[in-house]
């Protein structure tokens, strides 16, 4: 009754309309244990990150449509993660690490600015940039007229200093001495660095059925088919324990992706979809720099085991748009270890993400605040992801959650250069052997339940596996192996 009390309070702050939408909304939630927080549809889903200003020379929503999504297609993608789509503050605009467009003098190299992509003006509005809502429905209809599923990049935490609730609701932010703050380090109280944003104040129950009215027009009246939630790690669990209920309510199948790594915000049935495996790509980037070993390998899958229950997904990616502005290329960070990491990522437990130009490959740090275009042509890692994307959709044993097998490790006469795993389900096998070295490598494995006919995933040639079987494999060389 408190809580029921609370908001009905908080509803006389917004608009009538938004609140009736909430409330209806709330009330049809299911009971927590009613129903997965993983659609029927996701169970052998893969996940692909579009940054729609440097995707295109003209980055816009058509550009996008017209020049890549069958492509996108017919390599097998299932989800769009579509980053920001929202207009950019004009006030503190950043320009690069402290400097803000405001303090450049040149006003040509002003407008070379376009601003973070996270400092959101208007919830409900379109970027101009990127085209009109109509282009964006468009390019939503054709994505679900391929059987594609969209998901918009949401930001939670904080705004631009201009978004609209600014002016109308200054009491929905954070404030310190009387005045709006940029986010700040909970235990130290200094800046995060992030001054180009305002902290939204979650004690303010007015400002979470606000948030929670804006993410439901998304649903109900564009037709999006779920959220990635920025920095979903920096907001209260009980929002979340309302927020999704309640999106769910409005639509069953609601695709919610974490930028966060906590076990409780994906361990219950009604709360997100899926989390990011930071620590998982961290140790990969060791392993290629040869900074760590392969039973870390192991540690980290008994940790999961231990923190995760088995209907929780956890993305797997080499790289996404954090990553790779201002951690590295693939190539920076991983070398010639590239393909045998994406393979591990790809295959082990957990749904892969593919970032923009990842096929291509791009060969550049992609500039995050200011227009800095894809380089295509050469599509050089196209069939390597479409053979990786196919197997998963094809082999119920790379399957995501418990629709997947179990990896198992196999034994080998080389644990500490080569990792081999299978995953199996019904009468389904997927053989990974990984040469994780910089030196070509010989291998026996010792497994018995893993003989029989097998076929290369990538060359599609057949193979038979007898228990006590030799192979060969180059630096970082791999084989992926389906029975």
């Amino acid at each position: 009754m408190k809580f029921k009390y609370i908001f009905l309070i908080a509803c006389n702050f917004l608009l009538f309309n938004a609140c009736e939408q909430v409330t209806n909304s709330m009330q049809k939630q299911p009971a927590s244990n009613e129903k997965s927080a993983a659609p029927d549809w996701a169970k052998n889903a893969n996940i692909y990150e579009v940054n729609i200003r440097q995707y295109t020379p003209e980055g816009t929503f058509q550009a996008f449509q017209e020049g890549h999504l069958e492509r996108l297609n017919k390599m097998g993608v299932d989800i769009l993660w579509i980053m920001p789509i929202f207009p950019i503050s004009e006030k503190k605009r950043k320009a690069t690490g402290d400097l803000m467009v405001h303090e450049i003098e040149d006003e040509a190299a002003r407008k070379e600015y376009l601003g973070s992509y996270y400092s959101i003006s208007d919830f409900r509005a379109i970027n101009p940039e990127f085209g009109t809502l109509e282009d964006f429905k468009r390019l939503l209809n054709e994505a679900h007229s391929y059987g594609m599923k969209v998901i918009l990049d949401w930001v939670p935490n904080h705004t631009g200093w201009d978004h609209t609730w600014i002016k109308t609701h200054p009491e929905y932010y954070t404030k310190v001495a009387g005045a709006i703050t940029e986010p700040l380090d909970p235990e130290t109280g200094k800046s995060l660095g992030w001054a180009d944003v305002a902290d939204l104040n979650y004690d303010n129950q007015a400002m979470r059925a606000a948030m929670i009215a804006d993410l439901l027009y998304w649903v109900n009246d564009i037709g999006v088919d779920g959220f990635r939630m920025d920095i979903a790690h920096g907001v209260p669990l009980d929002f979340w324990q309302t927020a999704i209920p309640t999106l769910r309510a409005a639509n069953e199948d609601i695709f919610m992706l974490a930028e966060s790594e906590l076990p409780e915000q994906v361990n219950s049935d009604n709360l997100f979809t899926m989390c990011y495996a930071w620590s998982f790509h961290h140790l990969m980037n060791r392993m290629a720099q040869s900074e760590d070993s392969l039973a870390s390998i192991d540690q980290w899958l008994s940790e999961r085991t231990e923190k995760f229950n088995a209907e929780a997904y956890l993305m797997h990616f080499i790289t996404n748009h954090d990553e790779n502005s201002w951690a590295g290329t693939v190539e920076e960070r991983m070398g010639e270890a590239a393909d045998a990491m994406a393979v591990l990522a790809f295959t082990l437990d957990g749904m892969p993400l593919i970032y923009s130009g990842q096929e291509e490959p791009i060969d550049k740090r992609l500039a995050f605040f200011k227009k800095d275009s894809i380089n295509w042509g050469n599509y050089a890692k196209q069939d390597f992801y479409t053979t990786l994307l196919d197997l998963k959709h094809r082999n119920q044993a790379l399957w995501n959650g418990k629709a997947g097998g179990k990896v198992k490790r196999i034994k080998t006469d080389n644990d500490q250069n080569i990792y081999a795993f299978q995953r199996e389900k019904e009468d389904n096998r997927v053989l990974v052997i990984l040469n994780l070295s910089n030196e070509a490598q010989t291998v026996t494995i010792n497994c018995s339940n893993c003989e029989g006919t097998y076929s290369d995933a990538f060359t599609r040639r057949s193979l038979q596996v007898l228990d006590g079987q030799t192979f060969s494999l180059g630096a970082w060389a791999y084989e992926v192996l389906e029975k």
